[in-house]
């Protein structure tokens, strides 16, 4: 680990990544923390999340910011609402789904730092079109993820970010009144 330095991030100054319609904001990369965690945010349209997937060398720990999420973590599965944090530790599958009416919002730890690689080359993967799942599971497994295939149309569009959000516009309409009920 390396000596890291004070930084200060404006979100809206952070070329978002996009991926499965979702949108990431990589805020503190492994690079600026020492290799200790990565922080970043990530915008998702209703219906949308990760499939089912293990990060066998990584915690997580998952602030909602805006909407609802149903989050499965080790088999149990419950819905969480703005203001509540869930922690996901190394070895244990999980996944997440915006459950609301509108693109919700997480802010993410992830340690040891680093995934923010994972997802800029997921970008890559699918910015033409739906991903060839062999080569994302190569790339899954290049950074230590396993991953499981979801069921056909579970992403919907894979371009771009959310509806509702521009890439550095910031957040989308009427997002500051938080959770939809």
């Amino acid at each position: 680990m390396s000596k890291t330095e004070r930084k200060v991030v404006s979100r809206d100054e952070t070329e978002p990544v996009c991926w499965f319609g979702e949108e990431g904001r990589f805020l503190l990369n492994a690079e600026d923390t020492g290799g200790l965690y990565s922080f970043y945010q990530i915008t998702t349209r209703p219906g949308s999340g990760p499939p089912l997937h293990v990060h066998e060398t990584a915690d997580e720990a998952f602030f909602v910011n805006q909407g609802r999420y149903e989050f499965e973590v080790g088999g149990v599965t419950e819905v969480i609402s703005a203001g509540t944090v869930i922690y996901g530790p190394r070895g244990v599958p999980h996944r997440f789904l915006n459950v609301g009416d509108e693109p919700g919002q997480l802010l993410v730890i992830h340690t040891p730092g680093g995934v923010e690689h994972f997802f800029r080359g997921l970008s890559a993967l699918v910015a033409n079109g739906r991903p060839d799942w062999t080569k994302m599971q190569e790339l899954a497994s290049s950074h230590r993820i396993r991953g499981f295939q979801p069921p056909p149309g579970a992403h919907g569009d894979l371009g771009g970010p959310p509806p509702g959000v521009r890439p550095g516009a910031g957040a989308p309409p009427g997002a500051a009144r938080g959770e939809r009920g």
